[in-house]
């Protein structure tokens, strides 16, 4: 109800703000957000003459543009500026507003969606950059005001938002805009998706890795909803993202799909994603459905699924990530399919024969994980790698001894699980899949396996892996100043790495050394804070609440 009353209103507002929107007369270079054009309005201070900042486009000889409040400093756009039936086929440009935000009535769709080559053939749509590009420049807000409300970036167009450490972008909810949020609440908008041309192994190749109607129905695809995804161009360029923060995101769609922070559909390595947050989201942080699309620098907060999701033959990398699940929610750090879903599980010999299983590479990640026992959707856990993956991950910690295991020692808030006999024989094998160089602390440390003819701790430690004895029924605070046995955080937050020669796990030094890198994990103390100054949720003067398990 209350969904729907906000909903309403803000749709009566925006009707009554945008009757003479597609006013004519104005020459528009979307790609400069050249201002200098008369767009005066009177806006709400008693007909003073204010000029109108909000984003506008031409098309077909008239000229659409939001309409700016200059009370709120807000720019209201509605349906037919664009929307999920009315997607952007134009360049556009949202500026940065110097007290307010970017506010859609409905969704925001990025370029016309193809289902057949030929239709997209015709449309001269075939890599990206073919199509529609919309940029958001530094400091801009853009904000949704609902959980039926969502963006994407179709394949042939592209999202260009990027940021600086002082101007972070954000996409966030109308409720985040007005501060009636709660610092953990969900759902208040869909979430992002963007499509590309990379490979996925839902479709079929040749052995040159051409395909032919590659089609793949998209996450929160449903009528005028639908989009789609898949190609043979692991290189694509759906655009660029840099210091851009996602919050409070995750809803269930029309055709049952929960949309997560951002899904990445077959989104290509040439697409630069650097300084990304997720913020308090229902399903996963971030899914990559095939694509060779890699991250530098990912924060994730209070992801109520999984912070890490990998299907469909992903191949890319991330590059130092800092995972902080809430006290009492969230699932999975990384879970990593090597093939599709789990519940479409066959034979996939051939698949991965093709080299179509999912090969991620992680370096530097801190997963700091609850042991609950009951969340959102699963327990709180630490890595799951099936259906033939080969992951290659190093320099990484999962710590989950901040509180006690709720369920003690019983498997479901593992810090690392292994199964599938494809994933199993490569990891013996250590050529395609390695483990090693991690550090591992909580109370159920494995769940799956074997590995060749050892377990799987067993394996992990050989191969150059730590695992803390933490016991089930309490807490075992990892950080320095409590002084236990168990030393590998330091600072205010700990969420800083020890230097990896002063780190103890029971009572000794770990014995372990970082794999061409100066630390393990995300952060170092004596390294530069990649999250200062852009990030929300993290640090004092920028979030709502402090981090449950920081030192006071």
């Amino acid at each position: 109800m209350k969904l729907v009353t906000k909903k309403l209103l803000l749709a009566a507002a925006i009707t009554g703000l945008l009757a003479g929107c597609d006013s004519g007369g104005i020459t528009i270079a979307p790609e400069t957000n050249d201002n200098s054009v008369d767009n005066s309005t009177g806006g709400g201070d008693g007909g003073a003459v204010v000029n109108n900042p909000c984003a506008s486009y031409e098309k077909a000889g008239s000229v659409k543009q939001g309409e700016f409040n200059s009370e709120t400093g807000n720019c209201a756009y509605n349906a037919a500026f664009v929307d999920s039936g009315n997607p952007l086929t134009v360049d556009l440009v949202i500026p940065a507003l110097e007290n307010g935000a970017h506010l859609f009535e409905g969704s925001l769709f990025v370029g016309n969606n193809y289902d057949d080559d030929t239709t997209m053939a015709a449309a001269g749509i075939a890599e990206g950059g073919d199509g529609a590009r919309l940029t958001v420049q530094a400091g801009a807000t853009v904000a949704f005001p609902d959980s039926t409300k969502f963006m994407v970036v179709n394949r042939g167009s592209q999202l260009v938002a990027v940021g600086t450490a002082q101007d972070p972008i954000t996409f966030t909810s109308l409720s985040d805009v007005e501060g009636t949020v709660g610092p953990e609440d969900v759902q208040q908008w869909g979430g992002m998706v963007i499509n590309g041309f990379g490979i996925t192994n839902k479709c079929a190749y040749d052995a040159e890795m051409n395909t032919s109607e590659c089609h793949v129905l998209a996450e929160g695809a449903a009528g005028k909803d639908q989009s789609n995804y898949g190609g043979d161009n692991n290189g694509d360029s759906s655009g660029h993202m840099e210091y851009v923060r996602v919050k409070h995101t995750g809803a269930e769609v029309a055709n049952g799909d929960e949309l997560n922070g951002i899904t990445f559909s077959s989104v290509g390595s040439g697409t630069i994603v650097k300084n990304l947050q997720v913020y308090s989201t229902y399903d996963d942080g971030i899914e990559m459905f095939g694509g060779a699309v890699s991250f530098e620098n990912y924060l994730a907060m209070y992801v109520r699924d999984d912070s890490i999701d990998i299907d469909e033959g992903w191949s890319g990398s991330i590059t130092n990530a800092l995972v902080i699940q809430s006290e009492t929610d969230g699932n999975h750090c990384i879970e990593s399919d090597g093939i599709g879903s789990y519940k479409d599980t066959n034979d996939y010999s051939a698949l991965i024969a093709a080299g179509l299983n999912s090969r991620p590479v992680i370096d530097g990640l801190t997963c700091i994980i609850s042991a609950q026992s009951e969340g959102t959707h699963d327990p709180g856990a630490g890595w799951r790698f099936r259906e033939g993956i080969f992951p290659m991950i190093t320099n990484s910690m999962v710590i989950g001894s901040f509180a006690a295991d709720e369920n003690g020692v019983e498997g479901s808030n593992y810090c690392l699980r292994v199964e599938s006999d494809e994933t199993t024989a490569a990891l013996a094998a250590g050529t395609e899949a390695s483990i090693t160089s991690n550090i591992f602390a909580c109370a159920d440390k494995t769940k799956g396996g074997p590995i060749g003819a050892d377990e799987l701790e067993a394996w992990a430690v050989a191969n150059g892996n730590v695992f803390a004895d933490v016991p089930a029924d309490a807490a075992l605070n990892p950080t320095a100043a409590a002084d236990t046995g168990l030393q590998l955080l330091e600072g205010p937050l700990s969420v800083f790495s020890i230097d990896t020669d002063s780190m103890m796990v029971n009572d000794a030094a770990v014995g372990i050394s970082p794999v061409e890198r100066a630390y393990l994990g995300a952060l170092s103390a004596g390294d530069s804070d990649w999250t200062v100054g852009w990030t929300y949720g993290l640090h004092d003067g920028s979030r709502a609440q402090a981090l449950w398990f920081e030192q006071q």
